[in-house]
């Protein structure tokens, strides 16, 4: 009996080492915390302290620029607009920050502050445009916060649109990604108009984009930098690079390194990584439905169940013919079913039992309450079945 126990031991301890074999092991990376996403297949590749409240620096003007771009899209304003600084936005340069260093005699346009913003990282642009789409600056952090809620980003608060340190402002690397995410897809015009940009001229004074790997790496094509004394030095960099099976975008996010020229570093080290030891596999197309499942008391009898887009999965280095599906829902599905309602889930590992993806499966189309005599006829056919 002793030996069959420790026959089974050794077994499970092999499964187990081989499991973890199969799991490519990050690099050491010197920051405070870090999270790698693979953007294409909506997977974390690796994280450390990701879920830890920061100080989020000037990361914060991802929201601030998200916030504008909405702006923009709702016509609220126009790339063309001049604006005016406020003694308020010209008082930033007493407050040790970056700067666009405009003053209250100009009228720079909206496009011109976005610029200062997001290439130069002026706290002074960041004032002007909060103040020129909400009139104040209080009603612009009001909306940084209500977005930031709508995406349920629960560790996330705002009290400034420049990220200098105040009591209160905080957000995690996972919520700053989750951010980062939407300024890319939400406005992908906008990521590449403005975070690409290696250097800005605004009155005769050419400042660099402090995101180093612009000038690095050319896959490189965004995102932000951050400092403050508490912060330390972060960045979130977002790469894209060809390969057979398409397109993959990496995003880092690094928080707290030891300085700017680490920062960059660190980042690379990550994107570097996750683009050699992980293989994008598409398991899906676009359009093309995961499964197609029974409905009951619904004016269909089955709906599609899939993703947005093609389903990618990242999955370790040569482990890409050897993976296994399943999914798991919720049955019976009942109507009414909206349309994008999750139902199911899609979950991905290798043959090693190794977890790769767990993917939500959404209602293709949606399905409608049938009548009162099909909803009868399905309730007896559920007690029956």
């Amino acid at each position: 009996m002793k030996r069959l126990l420790s026959l089974l031991l050794s077994t499970l301890l092999l499964a187990a080492s081989a499991a973890r074999a199969q799991s490519p092991q990050p690099p050491e990376v010197a920051a405070r915390g870090y999270l790698l996403l693979d953007m294409s297949a909506r997977q974390v590749l690796a994280e450390r302290n990701a879920d830890a409240p920061a100080e989020p620096a000037s990361l914060t003007k991802l929201m601030t620029a998200y916030v504008v771009f909405q702006a923009l899209k709702d016509r609220k304003i126009a790339l063309d607009q001049r604006l005016p600084v406020s003694e308020r936005a010209w008082a930033e340069r007493k407050g040790g920050g970056s700067l666009m260093f405009i003053d209250p005699k100009m009228t720079p346009t909206v496009d011109e502050l976005l610029k200062g913003m997001i290439v130069q990282s002026g706290n002074d642009a960041a004032v002007a445009l909060a103040e020129g789409v909400s009139g104040t600056l209080e009603n612009f952090v009001a909306q940084m916060n209500r977005q930031a809620e709508a995406w349920g980003l629960k560790n996330t608060a705002f009290k400034n649109v420049t990220g200098l340190t105040e009591a209160g402002h905080r957000s995690t690397a996972r919520e700053l990604a989750e951010i980062a995410q939407h300024v890319i897809r939400d406005f992908p015009e906008r990521h590449a108009a403005y975070y690409a940009m290696k250097d800005y001229s605004f009155n005769n004074i050419r400042q660099p984009n402090r995101n180093l790997l612009l000038a690095r790496d050319p896959s490189v094509d965004g995102m932000k930098t951050g400092f403050t004394e508490a912060a330390g030095y972060c960045l979130i960099a977002t790469a894209q690079r060809d390969f057979p099976g398409g397109k993959r975008r990496l995003l880092s996010v690094v928080m707290g390194a030891d300085s700017m020229q680490a920062r960059a570093n660190e980042s690379q080290k990550l994107l570097n990584w996750g683009y050699t030891a992980f293989d994008a596999v598409r398991l899906f197309e676009a359009g093309k439905p995961v499964q197609t499942v029974p409905v009951w008391k619904g004016t269909r009898n089955t709906v599609d169940l899939g993703v947005d887009g093609a389903l990618v999965v990242a999955v370790p280095k040569g482990e890409a013919e050897h993976l296994r599906t399943a999914v798991e829902r919720i049955d019976p599905l009942v109507a009414p079913l909206a349309k994008g309602q999750r139902v199911a889930t899609l979950k991905v590992s290798t043959v090693g039992g190794t977890p790769v993806a767990a993917v939500p499966l959404l209602v293709q189309d949606e399905v409608p309450q049938a009548g009162l005599l099909g909803r009868a006829w399905d309730a007896l056919r559920l007690w029956i079945k």
